[in-house]
This record gives structure tokens, sequence and C-alpha cells, in this order.
């Protein structure tokens, strides 16, 4: 009997959103050991299924599945375990909240060095917090620079060509945003991996040579959008909003 071929993550994903259920769960306990390395790499121990963090990755997955497309550029098991780490963070924070709380309304006859020890406690979360951003913004920014070299770009490249002025900059931003919200060319992008600068030229006030000048840059801000960078489209959200 023949030895069936496994089917792509992004077919399967494809199929789930389809509307197949058992394929969902199939894939979902296919990849637990997966969400529990994934969930262990946040919370430094080992993680057992009954543990609420292991109950939180699996929503996370979940969800990963439901919002993944391909034209993000990475793969399904990049963007869950960005998902997964975020949501596990965000659940250790709301648990240290909670027992903030619940400590602060106790009335101890020791009450200035309890105060004390939750300020420390605190600040080791502020801490690991920091920690924890630190290695996704890492991560994510691997992640980036994978997806420029299929465009054949490098950190390099945008260092030594993105625009020199703030208002130069935030004008190569528009552009790559309205080449994003435009399906056509977002898809010219995606599909060609390089830019299509004379339908470009059509759709933005901006001249043919700024585009050419700035392209590299253009295309490295599309990416971003299109992708699930949440650090780097911090960014550029920052500034084109001043």
């Amino acid at each position: 009997m023949a030895k069936k071929k496994r089917r792509p993550l992004e077919e399967t994903v494809e199929k789930i959103h389809q509307g197949d259920a058992d394929l969902r769960e199939d894939l979902i306990d296919s990849y637990k050991p997966f969400i529990a390395k994934t969930v262990s790499s946040v919370c430094k121990r080992y993680i057992h299924e009954s543990d609420d963090e292991f109950s939180i990755g699996l929503i996370a997955f979940n969800e990963a599945i439901q919002k993944y497309s391909s034209e993000k550029g990475s793969s399904l098991l990049s963007f869950a375990e960005v998902m997964i780490k975020r949501r596990v963070i965000d659940y250790i924070r709301q648990q240290s909240r909670s027992q903030y709380l619940s400590f602060d309304s106790f009335q101890d006859p020791n009450e200035e060095e309890q105060r004390r020890s939750t300020l420390e406690d605190n600040l080791s979360l502020d801490e690991f917090q920091k920690k924890k951003e630190q290695d996704l913004r890492r991560e994510e920014i691997l992640q980036f620079q994978t997806i420029l070299s299929e465009f054949d770009l490098s950190f390099q490249d945008l260092l030594e060509q993105s625009p020199k002025h703030a208002d130069a900059r935030k004008n190569a931003m528009l552009v790559a945003k309205a080449m994003v919200e435009n399906e056509e060319l977002k898809n010219f992008l995606l599909e060609k991996r390089r830019m299509p600068i004379k339908q470009l030229e059509e759709l933005v006030n901006v001249s043919r040579k700024t585009i050419e000048r700035n392209r590299k840059y253009i295309i490295a801000i599309a990416l971003i959008l299109i992708g699930d960078y949440v650090f780097l489209k911090d960014y550029i959200k920052g500034v084109l909003e001043t």
C-alpha cells in the first residue's frame, strides 16, 4: 500500500478555512509538542498539557490557523510561534496584575514589608517582560531578514539607501501603503518580486524618479505592512502619525 503523501501546511490551512473542522482538530493535535515546546520557552520550565499556559498556547495556535495567510510571507509555524509567545506573555502579565491586586487589598500587619516585596516582584516581572519582548523583536527581525533575502534585499541595502530626511521617509511609507492597499499591485509585488513602478506612479502623487530612488526602502516597508510584524509596524505607525 502506497504511503499517503503529507499535504503541505498551507494546503491544510486552506481546507480548514473552507470549513473542515475535523482537519483543524487533527492539525492542532499533531502539533501539541510544538505548542508545548513554544510555551516552555517562554515559561522557562517544562509544560504539561494540564497547565493553564498550555491551554493558552492551544488557543493561540488555533487563532494562528484562523488568521494565517501565506501572503504574509512567513510560514504557519513561524506565525504561530510568535502568536503563542505573545499570548502566553499577556497571560503572565494578567496573572501578575491579579496577584498584585489581591495582595494589595489584604491587610497584613507587616504592610510595609509586603509592599516592598510586591514592588520587587513587579520589578522582576518588568525585567522578564522586557527580556521577552526583546526576544520577540529579535525573532521578528530574523524572520523579516529571511523575507528580504527573497527579494534580493538586505539590511545593509536599507541602511545605505533609505531616505535621509524624515519627510522623505514618510512619503516613501505612504507610497508603500498605497501599493499594499491596492490588491493588484500588492499581488504583483509578491509574485514578481519587484515593484510595479509604472502602475504605482499613476496611483500616487510622487515622481517616477523618486519612486525608483527609494525602491528598496518602499519594498521593505510594503513587506512589513503585508506581514505579521508587530514591532516593525509600530515603527511605521509612529512615523506616519507624526
